[in-house]
């Protein structure tokens, strides 16, 4: 399968994700984080750093929920990840979110995946309507 067959919403996309070199995440048509158990950001795709403004060379390295997105350092989005470790179990969420940091409010929907035993995690941002 192909990269750019790769959608928001298809089953097992964390393990996807984690096979495709940083040149296939640049060719999704949505925002890709992806970080470690101590929230660095390790991954991070070309249409999430356009849409949001940070490059790339800005965010990799960084922690997540602190220096890149603090907007989203709260119980809708870090809390489900710290409960999931905590717990040994998997993540997968879809919800509706508002964007807040470094521009005007974007409706968005977050995918946010973590498993027990991954090296990544993955915070998904889809900007067209659902």
């Amino acid at each position: 399968m192909s990269p750019t067959s790769l959608t928001f919403d298809m089953p097992d996309l964390a393990a996807r994700l984690d096979q495709c070199s940083p040149e296939e995440l640049d060719q999704l048509g949505f925002g890709v984080i992806g970080f470690d158990a101590d929230t660095h950001v390790h991954r991070y795709n070309a249409f999430e750093s356009q849409a949001a403004g940070l490059s790339q060379q800005r965010v990799v390295g960084q922690p997540l929920f602190t220096n890149v997105a603090p907007c989203m350092n709260n119980f809708m989005v870090a809390q489900r990840f710290e409960d999931a470790a905590a717990d040994g179990g998997t993540l997968d969420d879809t919800i509706d979110y508002v964007l807040t940091l470094r521009m005007r409010p974007v409706k968005v929907a977050l995918r946010l995946l973590a498993g027990p035993g991954r090296a990544n995690r993955y915070v998904l941002v889809q900007r067209q309507p659902r």
